[in-house]
């Protein structure tokens, strides 16, 4: 396994993943200013082995349209 010692985007969404156990791109975004969150987690996958899950969440929008966005969950934790 990789040691993780540079602070950049990827490394806060392990961090926050590690911390709370899940991210979307909304926290993503507005905590660590990370639009490209599914290029992220497929980074924390395919390079650091690491399981993670995506969880499709459905909601309504304002204009009543019907969408869906990702959360993505830690299923193994790493110290």
């Amino acid at each position: 396994m990789k040691t993780w010692k540079k602070q950049n985007k990827t490394m806060a969404v392990l961090n926050h993943l590690q911390t709370f156990g899940s991210i979307d791109t909304f926290e993503a975004f507005t905590n660590y200013r990370a639009t490209r969150l599914s290029a992220i987690i497929y980074n924390l996958r395919n390079s650091y082995g690491l399981d993670i899950r995506t969880e499709m969440i459905s909601f309504t929008d304002i204009y009543g349209t019907k969408s869906e966005y990702a959360k993505y969950v830690l299923e193994d934790k790493y110290e």
